[in-house]
């Protein structure tokens, strides 16, 4: 049976990620997982955004938030490393003031890792979350909430950068094309996400 990921974090293991070539990024499908979420789906995750490495929007075009260590246990307890999809919504407020414009607040698509990211080789388990959304300002230190509804992909390495931002433009267009039917787009509509505050757009 196949270790979750905080499983590996106890046992102080680092698992190894296979190396992709172009072959399989031509054969990978353009919608994942069934009509419907399925168990252990969906997962709800909180958090104060935090600082990560930086390489996300620097190197990869694909800025990401991170949660803490505590806000993903949920997951990272019932799920495997790799990336999914769902919806995110990071709070407008900051320390009691309004910071984010209303049009950054609303319930946006996201894509998600949770792994080591192989190749960088990191030796700590993150879960980087990029919304799919252009913000105007940076929001660390904003409560985020998340909904992760589906798997896309096994985490994995690469030959180049290139390659792994092939990728990652890839996990986003699934992961809309799978967001888009009716089982899943209802969630963004869930009482996590404050629909009375936030309309959307």
């Amino acid at each position: 049976m196949t270790k979750t990921a905080a499983e590996l974090v106890l046992e102080e293991s680092v698992p190894s990620a296979p190396v992709r070539d172009k072959s399989f990024r031509q054969t990978r499908p353009s919608i994942v997982g069934p009509e419907v979420p399925e168990s252990p789906f969906p997962i709800v995750l909180t958090g104060a955004v935090q600082r990560g490495f930086g390489r996300g929007g620097k190197d990869l075009g694909c800025p990401t938030a991170n949660l803490p260590d505590e806000s993903i246990l949920p997951m990272s307890s019932v799920t495997q490393t790799g990336v999914y999809y769902g919806y995110a919504q990071v709070s407008r407020e900051k320390d009691g003031e309004v910071i984010l414009a209303e049009e950054d607040s609303q319930v946006f698509p996201m894509v998600m890792s949770l792994g080591w990211n192989p190749f960088y080789k990191n030796e700590k388990l993150t879960a980087e979350i990029h919304i799919m959304h252009d913000f105007k300002k940076d929001f660390y230190g904003h409560e985020m909430q998340a909904i992760v509804l589906g798997y896309i992909r096994p985490e994995l390495d690469y030959v180049s950068r290139e390659a792994l931002i092939e990728d990652i433009e890839t996990d986003k267009r699934v992961a809309l094309t799978s967001l888009a039917r009716p089982g899943y787009e209802k969630f963004r509509e869930d009482p996590l996400f404050d629909a009375t505050a936030h309309p959307r757009l």
